[in-house]
């Protein structure tokens, strides 16, 4: 089995060691832009051999995993290059935008959309490592338009690396993950952004700064070439979730300005909850290790 991988980053690579533990007779194909990535893939033995774009009509496989603007400019093409017989799936953070660009192409049956909910605050070749899917959520839209073959086929590469499928639409897709995922992005990057302004003007404010904030500004080191098409490709959809977030920012700050200390607690207990909602998530996935 040919699996070619176009995009060697944290995601690309961590697929390409995934498939290559489960698949004694896959030969992994890397292609990439950046010619450094190229070589560490290989010395990191991500990939068995370099690969140039026109070799991926001898492609059983082909793993799309770049920024999802260079996604909607590369696969139309691909799917203009691919056999009959080759899946094609992307891993972008986006869905309806790369859909849509496909929509009447003649190879459309070959191609899976799909988003793996994974991944950390790393990026290149040197972030891989084996097992990021496990247990973790891949969310498959538009599964109709794809082939029963290359469904099928996909699925049985997802399960393998031990990911729970779930199905949704192009556009709910982008909704949901505009709040669970592209919203703390954000909420992460202004929060580093407004503590870097502040110590230009108070020195030590860093000294002071302990595990909650660590873990908070955490998303803030991602990829800012992989996460500003995402946010404009999502742009409505974002704005319509920091809409919601500025709205309770303000009126936390009102409670606090009237001194409405129960107002405050209120607000938080409330929220509280949501120990209970990913302690519930959290038990699904031991339960999956587990069985």
């Amino acid at each position: 089995m040919n699996v070619f991988v176009v995009g060697l980053g944290l995601i690309g690579g961590s697929m390409a060691l995934d498939i290559k533990s489960k698949n004694m007779n896959a030969i992994v194909f890397g292609i990439d832009k950046n010619k450094e990535h190229l070589k560490q893939a290989i010395d990191l033995k991500l990939i068995d051999k370099i690969a140039e774009f026109n070799d991926i009509s001898e492609a059983d496989v082909v793993i799309l995993s770049v920024p999802v603007d260079s996604t909607y400019e590369l696969l139309p093409k691909i799917l203009n290059r691919i056999s009959e017989k080759t899946l094609v799936f992307d891993v972008g953070s986006t869905k309806s935008i790369i859909c849509q660009s496909i929509t009447n192409h003649p190879k459309r049956s070959n191609y899976l959309a799909t988003h793996p909910i994974a991944g950390t605050e790393f990026s290149g070749p040197s972030a891989a490592f084996l097992g990021l899917f496990n247990c973790k959520t891949n969310i498959i839209c538009e599964a109709k338009k794809t082939g029963s073959y290359f469904l099928e086929k996909a699925k049985q590469l997802f399960e393998q690396m031990g990911m729970n499928l779930i199905y949704m639409e192009p556009d709910a897709h982008d909704k949901h993950i505009a709040y669970c995922s592209h919203l703390s992005h954000i909420c992460s990057f202004m929060l580093g952004k407004t503590v870097i302004e502040k110590e230009k003007d108070e020195k030590g404010i860093f000294d002071m700064a302990g595990s909650g904030f660590a873990s908070t500004v955490r998303l803030a080191k991602s990829s800012p070439a992989m996460w500003t098409p995402i946010f404009m490709q999502n742009k409505e959809n974002v704005i319509d979730s920091l809409d919601e977030f500025i709205k309770n920012l303000i009126q936390f700050k009102d409670a606090l300005i009237e001194e409405d200390q129960e107002g405050i607690f209120n607000e938080m207990n409330g929220v509280n909850r949501i120990k209970e909602i990913l302690y519930g998530i959290d038990q699904v996935q031991v339960k999956r290790v587990t069985l």
